[in-house]
């Protein structure tokens, strides 16, 4: 004898859920900062060749802010302008920090003469007191221009937003570009140091014996 079971008149399904609602939200990461260089592309930050900063300090009312590290700046300096580094030398001595102070030294100290640095924490709140109006108008300066990319990109966060890039670093700059210059070097010589700065002067002296015997 075969018991049958009562069937259900119908099975009971969960309701369908559109696919949409059980999918999460994708939301797009938040990018805390702009490159230097994407501003200066996107015409934010404006590029000022060499041989226009002279007009633009003199006549447009732009503040030069040199973010090179202090030993280029004692080599040469535009008069009157303000200094604070984006990298400074790093002073720490423990053993892994020695190690590669000395891989620096072999392989990048002894030709250009740059120290070991670290990135400045307190570049940020010295431009704040250097410069509390975030209006002010910013020539922001380095040696070769890269340094200055990074610092725009800082300051842009930080709500400046009159900032001007010189395009290249003083390494382009020629005389009679700036107002006035202070050191004993001349401004698009400064960044170079180590033997690569005695074999530049070695270089120029025969330029100059080149041109006398002519």
């Amino acid at each position: 004898m075969t018991l049958l079971l009562p069937q259900p008149n119908h099975i009971h399904k969960p309701p369908l859920v559109p696919y949409r609602r059980l999918r999460k939200p994708y939301r797009l990461p938040v990018i805390s900062a702009v490159s230097g260089k994407q501003l200066v592309t996107s015409g934010e930050v404006r590029a000022v060749e060499p041989r226009e900063a002279k007009t633009a300090l003199a006549s447009e009312g732009y503040v030069m802010l040199d973010v090179r590290p202090s030993w280029e700046r004692e080599k040469a300096r535009v008069k009157g302008s303000l200094h604070v580094p984006l990298f400074v030398e790093d002073t720490d001595n423990g053993p892994i920090t020695l190690l590669k102070k000395w891989i620096h030294l072999g392989y990048i100290g002894l030709w250009t003469g740059q120290r070991f640095t670290m990135f400045n924490d307190e570049f940020t709140l010295r431009v704040l007191e250097a410069l509390p109006d975030k209006e002010s108008k910013v020539l922001v300066v380095c040696g070769e221009g890269l340094r200055s990319l990074m610092a725009i990109s800082k300051m842009y966060g930080e709500g400046y937003k009159s900032l001007g890039w010189l395009a290249g670093g003083f390494n382009r700059a020629t005389e009679g570009d700036f107002p006035e210059i202070e050191g004993t070097e001349e401004l698009r010589f400064a960044t170079i140091g180590g033997a690569s700065y005695y074999l530049l002067k070695l270089l120029v002296l025969l330029q100059s014996f080149g041109k006398e015997s002519r």
